[in-house]
């Protein structure tokens, strides 16, 4: 995240109390945003009211469209600070950004109420941009976030996997795809007082599934450094992703069924060396290759969605600009 908006995240959360628990309560909200993230959601944003004419500003004159949107930017990153720590508890996680989850650091009910609270915090800084259609246009992306993770949810509580990879698209484009370029760009148009493209659903849908699905074979493959989140935790969690999906339509029998046992176990219980194994079966198969094949084809398609809806953009250059952060985006390697 970018060092303005983390000033911005921080003027609205308190930090000190004459009562001790309170001031641990305010570290825990500051806890996530200062860990960092790559802020990959509000440099869209950014990058896309450039491209619909609102001029950057070194010190931004408030009501000003760059204003605006460098508060749509601040409440997007709560956002994504306050579903993380509520998707951590929800899966289980052990790891986020190097460090122990906050549930981990303070128990699963005060990292509930952290949440609960930075959600609201975000509130504020969508009101203090006061673009029209923006309150809408977040209320939207919870809306769908939380239905594409309730899928997610519910076939791992269900230990389902009579899934196609159609399910899995479906779910991602929920989940992933509204909140990480869908809206991202919609918000940018709007906090420039444009109107935002109906193509930037289809581009920003396609584009949104080939980030989780890189995102997916990172976590099997990525340098865990740089990916910040733990190497093979998808398997351990039960995820269901194209990789996974592709591999049991095509794996012998006898690995099947040591997949499904593990996969009928909660976490705790499932065998790490077993899920060891079996991550190396994923790796030695050609379902990554295939699952990376099926991003970079969403990528295409998204990006030429998108360049076709940016044809008459304001600002040429921030629109070849902002294409060139999409592709990245899209074929990332952390």
């Amino acid at each position: 995240m970018r060092a303005d908006l983390l000033s911005r995240v921080f003027s609205l959360l308190p930090e000190r109390s004459d009562r001790p628990e309170l001031t641990g309560y305010y570290g825990m909200l500051r806890d996530y945003p200062a860990r960092g993230g790559k802020g990959i959601r509000s440099e869209l944003l950014l990058a896309s009211a450039r491209v619909h004419g609102a001029q950057p500003q070194a010190a931004p004159t408030p009501g000003t469209p760059w204003d605006a949107a460098l508060w749509l930017a601040t409440g997007l990153e709560m956002f994504q600070n306050w579903v993380l720590i509520h998707d951590d508890i929800e899966d289980d996680s052990e790891e986020r950004r190097g460090r122990p989850a906050l549930h981990r650091l303070h128990g699963v009910p005060l990292a509930i109420n952290a949440g609960d609270a930075l959600h609201a915090y975000m509130w504020a800084a969508v009101h203090r941009a006061g673009v029209p259609g923006g309150m809408q246009a977040f209320l939207d992306m919870i809306h769908r976030t939380a239905e594409g993770q309730h899928l997610d949810l519910c076939w791992v509580e269900g230990r389902r996997w009579d899934l196609r990879e159609d399910d899995y698209l479906e779910m991602v484009r929920l989940k992933t795809a509204y909140y990480t370029v869908v809206v991202p760009l919609q918000l940018g148009a709007l906090a420039a007082g444009a109107q935002p493209h109906a193509g930037f659903h289809a581009a920003g849908l396609a584009l949104g599934a080939a980030f989780q699905i890189r995102d997916d074979v990172l976590n099997l493959n990525g340098d865990p450094v740089k990916y910040g989140k733990e190497i093979g935790g998808d398997l351990l969690e039960g995820k269901r992703t194209l990789i996974v999906l592709h591999w049991l339509a095509h794996a012998p029998q006898d690995q099947r069924e040591v997949f499904l046992e593990q996969m009928h176990r909660d976490r705790p219980a499932k065998d790490p060396a077993v899920i060891a194994q079996i991550h190396g079966w994923l790796l030695d198969s050609g379902s990554v290759a295939h699952a990376q094949a099926y991003a970079d084809a969403l990528a295409r398609e998204g990006l030429t969605l998108l360049e076709a809806a940016r044809a008459d953009a304001p600002d040429r250059a921030a629109a070849q600009e902002l294409l060139g952060a999409l592709q990245e985006l899209a074929t990332r390697e952390a």
